[in-house]
């Protein structure tokens, strides 16, 4: 198994043992899991975040060092899930310079966030400052409660 520093949580030695049990493979079980699904679920395991409740509104936080705001993309999919996404790119490399240690991740990031029937999916603004992404999804008004409908009552 290999070891990349700073990520040492079971979920991630389960996606390194089905990343590296797939490159073992060469022939393709049905139940296994495709090359692109570990992918994914490697990016969402290395990318934390933090959701807040307000009173109106929702939301995510997620340190996103070093991006511009074109490597970020937020998106809404099937009308409740709010999916962050994006790549960390190598800083290209100058003549005589070589790595001698590599320790920052590179590679795609994505998180995806089941919202609630109350979030108002056209209502959502994204920030990025100081490496740190905000997403803010305002909340729809609470409904107003039904009052009871009278009927009038004739005199047959």
């Amino acid at each position: 198994m290999t070891a990349i520093s700073g990520i040492d949580t079971p979920l991630f030695h389960t996606l390194q043992h089905l990343m590296d049990a797939a490159g073992e493979d060469s022939d393709k079980s049905v139940n296994a899991p495709s090359r692109n699904y570990v992918r994914d679920a490697k990016a969402m395991a290395a990318t934390p975040a933090d959701v807040k409740e307000y009173p109106n509104s929702y939301v995510f936080v997620v340190d996103m060092p070093g991006l511009k705001s074109g490597d970020i993309k937020v998106q809404v999919e099937d009308d409740n899930v709010l999916l962050i996404s994006g790549e960390r790119k190598r800083e290209e490399e100058k003549e005589g310079a070589k790595y001698i240690r590599m320790e920052r991740r590179i590679g795609k990031f994505m998180r995806k966030f089941s919202l609630p029937e109350n979030a108002n999916t056209d209502a959502i603004s994204a920030v990025c400052q100081d490496g740190v992404l905000t997403v803010t999804v305002q909340k729809l008004p609470p409904p107003e409660p039904k009052k009871p409908k009278t009927i009038e009552v004739k005199i047959a």
